[in-house]
Parts: structure tokens; sequence; C-alpha cells
């Protein structure tokens, strides 16, 4: 069946969905027609992706169940209910959909190539030949050239910007007609999202391709969408034009989230400390082999980090900055020695670590702790919340009874504000940002000293955002801690980091106190990140 012309792209109407009884998103309706972008926005467990995921019928049937009159209707086609083979009609082929968590959605075994080819193969019957074609233009639409020599790569050994950029090039190899965004700029540094949003935009007008973007960042929806719906609670609460809902919302919880801007996030205080450092590190480096010659011998190396010193003092907070690759969670990893160090120094507590072994490091982990840039792929799915939280006292806390336990995660499920009754359910049943703050909750139950926070914002919507801030910033006070803050968001390293690290390729461009980098930036690579990442507005198409 064809869409009669200037009739909607997709329709729905009604939509209900529910989990095992319970109902999660109440009458949902709104349209989107051929070229046009509509935002899904609202708080981490509103129900936007829940709803974009029952588009392509990928929830889990069926434990998830639409009530009798939800209806989706995409290009005139009746979705709810369909069978398989009209659904394989559909998805990926006119539909693409970029998820939010590119780690968890990529195949740890396929090769980067094989996944981007897959869709090419199976909808367009390209051979070998034309697939690899397509996928190195492909790589170089979405601003990853440097992957053309490294086709056989691996989805753990990128960046998350990078796992995210292949997503985005997986989504749009077959042109579809509507692209589902969930998300889709959460993983990517401030140079790299406005590349990337420029992109959806070319593609959008070239194609003709309706945009649903579903984000928690209302700066990329002002400047991407036409209309906007905003959900709360699994109802959309209010929707009309962007321009209209920004300049004169209606409803209070729209007016709630335009004011909660990460802008509004106060620069980090001043810290006047003189204590000795935790932890130091002298000249890290870590080289990956790239290539070898015909006898096997390494003939070239991928710096991933390449000379950074540092040191981190207890109550203090260093900040790392820099694009997708450029080696931030590496150093991170290789200061907790779960990366392996080509040289260099670190030292903890006054120990020198750096050729210490696994068994050796162990006794150390309960003051060591990180938080990781994806949160669903750090949390088992087979565990529960409760279990996952609590498995590091199983470790390093043997001495504790299980009430005494079980008091400590809840302690910790308060601290991060979610209801300590959720301990007993499990990952998949959480939003990303819930999920986030169940790996923050994980880290600090064992109240460590050092502490690394890998994008430990990304996924959170921005009036969770400053709560996250805040909880960082009083258990650091609470317990002295040092953080390392790795972030490609420098409106929330402005809000946490006293001294900052801008790094680039492997290197440290700019390296000092926070507020003078900020203030005054010394390196042209400096200032370029801090116009993109504080001046949004400035960027926006005309």
């Amino acid at each position: 069946m064809t869409n009669p012309a200037g009739d909607s792209l997709l329709k729905i109407n009604n939509l209900h969905v529910s989990f095992r009884g319970a109902e999660v998103v109440h009458g949902v309706s709104f349209d989107i027609k051929k070229g046009e972008t509509l935002a899904l926005v609202g708080e981490s467990g509103s129900g936007k992706s829940v709803t974009a995921l029952s588009i392509l019928q990928l929830l889990p049937y069926p434990g998830a169940a639409h009530a009798p009159g939800s209806s989706i209707r995409f290009d005139g086609q009746e979705v709810v209910g369909a069978d398989e083979k009209t659904m394989r009609k559909i998805r990926g082929a006119r539909v693409g959909i970029i998820f939010q968590e590119p780690m968890t959605s990529l195949n740890p075994l396929h090769s980067i190539e094989r996944q981007i080819a897959e869709s090419l193969i199976l909808h367009q019957h390209l051979t070998a030949a034309q697939a690899r074609a397509r996928v190195l233009e492909l790589l170089d639409l979405v601003g990853l050239p440097q992957l053309k020599d490294r086709l056989n790569a691996y989805p753990h050994q990128l960046s998350g910007g990078q796992r995210q950029r292949v997503m985005i090039a997986m989504a749009l190899c077959n042109n579809p007609d509507l692209l589902i965004a969930d998300e889709p700029t959460t993983a990517l540094d401030v140079t790299v999202q406005a590349q990337i949003l420029d992109l959806l935009r070319d593609l959008k007008t070239r194609l003709n391709m309706a945009l649903l973007l579903i984000t928690h960042d209302l700066s990329i929806v002002e400047k991407m969408a036409d209309r906007i719906c905003v959900m709360k609670n699994g109802d959309i609460v209010e929707q009309g034009v962007t321009s209209d809902v920004f300049s004169a919302p209606e409803n209070d919880y729209t007016k709630m989230l335009l004011n909660a801007s990460p802008k509004s996030l106060p620069p980090a205080t001043a810290a006047n400390i003189t204590a000795a450092p935790i932890l130091t590190a002298t000249d890290i480096r870590v080289h990956f082999p790239r290539d070898k010659n015909f006898f096997g011998k390494t003939s070239s190396w991928v710096r991933a980090v390449d000379g950074v010193s540092l040191a981190a003092q207890p109550g203090k907070t260093i900040g790392i900055v820099g694009e997708s690759g450029s080696g931030k969670t590496t150093l991170g990893l290789a200061l907790l020695r779960l990366a392996p160090l080509t040289s260099g120094t670190i030292s903890f507590k006054g120990k020198d670590i750096s050729a210490f072994s696994r068994t050796e490091m162990r006794p150390l982990r309960e003051e060591m702790q990180i938080v990781f840039q994806d949160p669903y792929g750090a949390l088992s799915p087979r565990m529960s919340v409760g279990e996952i939280i609590g498995e590091g006292l199983d470790i390093h806390r043997r001495d504790l009874s299980q009430s005494a336990r079980d008091d400590l995660v809840i302690q910790a499920l308060r601290d991060v504000h979610l209801d300590p009754a959720s301990r007993h359910r499990y990952p998949h049943e959480f939003s990303g940002g819930q999920r986030q703050r169940i790996a923050i909750a994980r880290a600090m139950v064992l109240q460590p000293k050092f502490m690394i926070l890998d994008e430990p914002t990304s996924a959170l919507d921005v009036s969770v955002q400053a709560q996250i801030v805040d909880l960082l910033r009083e258990l650091q006070d609470k317990h002295n801690l040092a953080y390392i803050f790795i972030s490609h968001d420098l409106r929330v390293i402005r809000a946490m980091a006293h001294d900052l690290i801008v790094m680039k390729d492997g290197k440290v461009i700019e390296q000092g106190k926070a507020a003078d980098i900020f203030a005054a930036p010394q390196t042209d690579y400096t200032r370029t990140l801090l116009e993109a990442a504080l001046n949004l507005k400035a960027r926006k198409a005309a």
C-alpha cells in the first residue's frame, strides 16, 4: 500500500504498551510526515524508547503487549500485530534505527565491516565488493575515515563515539524513509555531535527522509525538530511546533524541562587543597599493535595514550576532555591497571603499582572504582539490581551480615535517587538513565577513595544531570574522594573539575587549572572544543 501525497508517513493512534500487565505507555498519538523531524522528549523512564521500539515491533513480546485499539500505521501499513515477514520488509530497508547504547547493539563477535554490510547484502542483494565500497562510503559519511584500514576491527576496539557512528552508518546504509534516532549523539563529543547533526539534517533534506528524534538534550531539539512531543510517565503532556513550545510552553512539566539546562550548573568552586596525591601517573604510554610485517613483527602502533602525567588529590576532580578516540577512556583504564601499560609509572597511596599482577591489584579495587560509559554493557543482565550493587560487598566485605549488606545496597540506591524496592528488578527493566544511576550506586557502595567517572552523565536527561553532579560533589566532600572525570560534555566538566587535561590523539594538548583554561584557553584545539560545547545555539542553522 502506498502513502497518498501529503499524508502522514507514520501515524500512531491511541498506543498502549504494557509489560506483564503493567501499563507504561497510555494512549499515545502523533504522526510524522515525509521530510519532517519530530522530537520525542522527556525524562528517563517516560516511555520514549518503548514508543519507538513499538514502531518496529521490537519489544519483548509476548511479555509486552498492546491494548486493543492501539494502532501504528507506516505508509498505510498496520504494524501492530504484523507478522515477521511483513516486519522484515520494513526493518532496516524502510525504517532505520540508531539505538541508544551501541556497545550492546553491536555484535561483539563480528567485525565492523561485516555488521554494516549485513543489511546491504540482505536488503539490496549487493555483492561482497559492492558492499565493501558502500561501507567505505558510509564511513566517510559519518566521519570515520580512520576506520577504512581497520574494517576488521571489533566493537570493543573502538571508542564509545566511534561505536555510535558505526551504528549511525548501519541505520543509514539503505537510505530509509524513516530514521528513528534514539539518543543518537549521547556518546559523541561536541565537535562530532555537530557534524552528525549536520549529517542527519542534510540526509533528511536530500532523501526527503522523516526523522523521529528521541533525546533528553533540548539544545539539539531546538536545532533539529520541526515539531515536539513531550512525554511524562507514559503520556504526551504537550505537543506542537518546536518554536512555539520553546517560546511559550503551556505545561508545567515542559517548563521544568526547558529550565533544567546543564548550562545552569554552577562552575566547580576553587579547591585550596594541599594534601598529598593519592594517585600519581608519570609519562603513561599505552600503545597497541596496528600492523605486522611478513615475519609477524609489529610494524606500526596505535599510540592510544602517549606520555600523559597527572596527580589526583583527595577532594579534587581532574577533568579529562577530548574528541572520541583521543585516548581518554584508555588512560582511565590504564590508571586502574585494566589496560596494559607500554611504559610509565603509576603510584597509588605511595605504592608503585605499575607492574602489579591481577592478584596483587585485587585488594586495592575496593578503594579504586570506575563508572563505565555504557551502563547496560557493564551490568549483568542475569543479576538483579541488588545483586549487582552488592557484588563488590560480597568480595571485599565478607564480614557483613545479610541484613547489613542489604542496608548498604538500599542506601546506595537512595543516594542515586532510585527506589530501594527496585533492587529486586533486572537491568533490562530500566531506562538508560536509570541504568547509569545503578552503575554509580555499584561504584559508591564500597566507599572508594579514588574513582574514575567515564561519561557518568551522558545517558542522563538534563533534569537529572544537575542532581548527579550535586550528588557526586556531596560524596566527594563527605568521603574526601579523588575523582578523574572523563567526559565530552564540557558544561558538566566545568561544573565538576578543579583541574583539566585536554587530550588529542593520545597526547596532552593543554593541562592546568580548569577555571584558567575555560577562561583563557591557550590552544586552538581547546578553543574549538569550548566553542562547540558552550555556544551550541550559535551553531544553529538559519
